[in-house]
């Protein structure tokens, strides 16, 4: 099921839903109250739902949801991200979306619901303990159990770590 506001973003996703043979499209809503409705009576296992909708939000809609589909959320802003995902949605579709991305999304969302995971998904104990930051030119590897504490300024971050001082151009929101 898709639930999209946007008649073009909606129309765009039907269009991408009915490439895929092994997708069947039950409804594409225009708005999460009409979803609502039709999720009462008929189960879905995936939904592609856009974030920034006109009175109901997409993510308050997942959360008020009692029976949870997969869902892949949609929408033009990256800050939902990591709600979406505290919120345990497979994928995180960024407008525009183009086929291929949408492909890789489907495809995550197909594993997940056959209870096969690739290779490539690795368990939560299995993720590096560790990042990347770029300083100035370089990358920069820091370990997360050597973070002291880290520091917004307006553009930049700095993150204190108990051998050196690493100073990144991006935002503490983006970081």
């Amino acid at each position: 099921m898709i639930v999209e506001d946007e008649p073009l973003a909606r129309n765009l996703l039907t269009e991408y839903v009915s490439k895929v043979p092994y997708l069947n499209l039950m409804k594409a809503c225009s708005g999460a109250l009409e979803a609502m409705e039709v999720l009462r009576t008929n189960p879905v296992d995936l939904l592609f739902l856009d974030v920034q909708m006109p009175e109901l939000t997409g993510i308050a809609f997942l959360k008020s949801l009692q029976k949870k589909p997969l869902v892949i959320l949609t929408t033009a802003y990256s800050e939902y991200a990591i709600e979406g995902y505290e919120l345990d949605i497979t994928d995180y579709l960024l407008k525009p979306i183009t086929f291929e991305r949408f492909l890789k999304a489907v495809d995550k969302a197909s594993q997940r619901l056959s209870g096969n995971h690739t290779a490539t998904e690795k368990p939560a104990e299995a993720l590096p303990d560790f990042i990347f930051v770029k300083d100035g030119t370089k990358l920069v590897k820091i370990r997360w159990n050597d973070i002291l504490y880290v520091e917004g300024l307006k553009d930049y971050v700095t993150i204190h770590t108990r051998t050196q001082k690493v100073i990144s151009l991006q935002r503490l929101k983006v970081l």
